[in-house]
């Protein structure tokens, strides 16, 4: 797993002397399936550094579908595009705020479109974050599963801590 990891680190260019501490969610991790879903734990998250691997079982998807049109409250759900991102710590703001990695800089996603899928670009939140026992818990941020979550959170946590980084890129890829 490292090895095809550390590939996907180097094939998106990241300064690993700026930036020791890399995350990366791979679409469609999951053994054996077929094809990326929505609303289930089939992707894969992973912190990588030069004291730390870890990975998790995750979902990089939304919950479910929802079609729209435009930027405004009528928008299609998002689902972050393929790339590198630029993320945080912070909280996840919500119904119910909790400790999170935070979009810490604009993103591209491709929203559901009534007249076809679009891209939109901004600050949307795409946060990662614990998912719910029931279901993904997922608007569009990439969510981990609740028996993960507390050790990937603590490690990503101390990772950045030790290595002094306030922001770290987030590659999301697909197999």
């Amino acid at each position: 797993h490292k090895d095809v990891i550390e590939g996907i680190i180097k094939k998106y260019e990241v300064d690993r002397e700026a930036y020791p501490v890399v995350m990366v969610g791979i679409r469609g991790y999951e053994l054996g399936a077929k094809k990326n879903k929505r609303g289930v734990y089939d992707d894969a998250l992973f912190i990588c550094s030069p004291t730390s691997f870890l990975a998790v079982n995750g979902n990089t998807d939304p919950s479910r579908y929802r079609k729209g049109r435009g930027k405004g409250s009528q928008k299609g759900m998002a689902s972050l595009n393929l790339g590198m991102w630029w993320y945080k710590t912070g909280i996840h703001n919500g119904s119910n705020p909790h400790p999170a990695f935070r979009q810490a800089g604009e993103v591209i996603v491709t929203r559901d479109g009534i007249d076809g899928n679009y891209e939109d670009r901004g600050m949307f939140g795409i946060n990662i974050h614990r998912g719910g026992n029931n279901g993904t818990s997922s608007l569009g941020c990439q969510t981990v599963i609740p028996a993960q979550w507390d050790l990937f959170k603590a490690t990503g946590y101390a990772e950045l801590s030790r290595y002094k980084q306030k922001l770290f890129p987030y590659i999301l890829d697909e197999v």
